[in-house]
């Protein structure tokens, strides 16, 4: 329906989404690898590290020719591997673009962590949706769309130029086409459970991702595009005279006040000196 090309979006915490650029080169170049390998050695790569939940369920056992990592890893690994060259090329499209600007919000470790967490998760609600399922799982599309979610928690109101329709750029809120995609995996996951593509891995990173920037971004770092106001009492200025506090809402100079009192009659009005001085606390929205 929709593909991202660009968002304006500035980091603001570090210098360069080193994490972001260094997963998408792991993806290339593992599917490069793998396109170069005979057809027969990439179907062991698919087996050997792809999730497969009858495995990891105990309910089907991998030929032991086939065991290339251990079994646990097989969460995170199948997440490097693609079944063609678009199919790479989409979803690291989509980390391109949204994956830098989580990466700022959590740091680069926490970052790595998270997109890992979230591979998992997507590996763990599929398998969960097909426990019985013999074939193999692979794509970063659950980590991807833990991304996603992640962006849209925080940055919903940033302008993000899509592809509508596949020949019709716009620049929309972040949340317009973010929320429609996340609302097609879930609907996707009901109507459509035996499709090639895996719904549920989508569905899992996307709860994962939304958690996780929960807890894993940066003291201070807002949610929903809300700016950082710090409620702070600010004290205007008064002349240096010798004051003496009349009631809670003002201070008049002190001594004499019959001729304060006199003053302002004469003159219609309170002098500068003699204006109440208040304290003004400004709050953010």
């Amino acid at each position: 329906m929709f593909i991202p090309l660009h968002d304006r979006n500035a980091l603001k915490h570090i210098r360069k989404q080193y994490v972001t650029l260094g997963l998408i080169l792991a993806n290339v170049v593992t599917h490069a690898l793998a396109t170069l390998a005979p057809e027969a050695l990439y179907e062991i790569g698919v087996y050997g590290m792809g999730f497969i939940p009858a495995v990891a369920f105990d309910i089907a056992e991998l030929d032991p020719r086939l065991v290339l990592v251990p079994e646990g890893a097989t969460y995170v690994t199948y997440s490097f591997l693609h079944g063609s060259w678009l199919h790479l090329g989409s979803n690291m499209l989509f980390l391109w673009v949204f994956g830098d600007n989580v990466e700022d919000a959590m740091g680069h470790f926490k970052f790595l962590f998270f997109y890992l967490a979230c591979a998992a998760a997507g590996a763990l609600v599929h398998g969960l949706v097909m426990p019985a399922s013999e074939a193999p799982l692979i794509g970063a599309s659950g980590a991807v769309s833990g991304v996603v979610a992640a962006y849209l928690m925080l940055h919903p109101k940033v302008r993000v130029w899509v592809l509508v329709f596949m020949r019709f750029p716009l620049p929309l809120p972040a949340f317009i086409p973010l929320l429609f995609w996340v609302g097609q995996q879930f609907v996707m996951l009901v109507i459509d459970g035996d499709s090639n593509v895996s719904w549920g891995a989508h569905v899992g990173g996307i709860i994962a991702g939304a958690i996780l920037v929960l807890f894993l971004r940066r003291p201070g770092v807002p949610l929903f595009d809300r700016a950082i106001v710090t409620p702070k009492a600010v004290e205007h200025a008064a002349p240096t005279v010798d004051v003496a506090t009349v009631g809670p809402w003002g201070q008049r100079p002190a001594g004499d006040t019959r001729a304060w009192e006199r003053d302002e009659a004469e003159n219609g009005a309170k002098t500068t000196a003699s204006q109440p001085v208040r304290k003004v606390t400004h709050w953010g929205r």
